[in-house]
């Protein structure tokens, strides 16, 4: 199946989903269902009623930019979840202060996992202080970056 780039998606929608006093923070295709899966946040929190207003609020404009070129598919809406990766600088700016954990592709200084604090974003680098002290990560090394949930 063809289909239009989650980027695209992300920068027709957002204007509509921004009425609801939310952020589209990802769109994302699953070829195995033929679905696409848009990931709704809010200052406030999500629950089911904002996502059922901002995906009746999508169904007809994004029918009419038909993404997969005619082809059907599934329109899922959810909530990132508390272990959601960052993905825009909203999600660095608002956990600046958090306790973050931060995974490689391949090992850095060492370690394929660190986890501290997050201090510092500046859109290419993210400053953690650990328990060895702050380090600075490129973030175009890093797989994973998102809050620490301890049980």
């Amino acid at each position: 199946m063809k289909v239009k780039p989650a980027k695209e998606i992300i920068e027709f929608l957002q204007p509509i989903v921004k009425t609801f006093g939310a952020e589209l923070v990802d769109a994302e295709w699953n070829f195995r269902d033929n679905s696409l899966n848009l990931t709704i946040d809010a200052e406030t929190g999500v629950d089911l009623d904002l996502l059922e207003k901002v995906h009746r609020a999508v169904d007809e404009p994004l029918d009419e930019f038909d993404p997969t070129f005619g082809s059907p598919y599934t329109l899922n809406c959810s909530s990132p979840g508390l272990d959601r990766p960052f993905k825009t600088e909203r999600d660095f700016t608002k956990n600046t202060g958090e306790k973050i954990e931060v995974h490689f592709f391949a090992p850095f200084e060492g370690k394929k996992y660190y986890e501290g604090t997050l201090t510092d974003y500046d859109g290419k680098t993210i400053a953690v202080v650990t328990d060895a002290g702050e380090k600075r990560f490129p973030i175009e090394k890093t797989s994973k970056i998102c809050l620490l949930i301890e049980v």
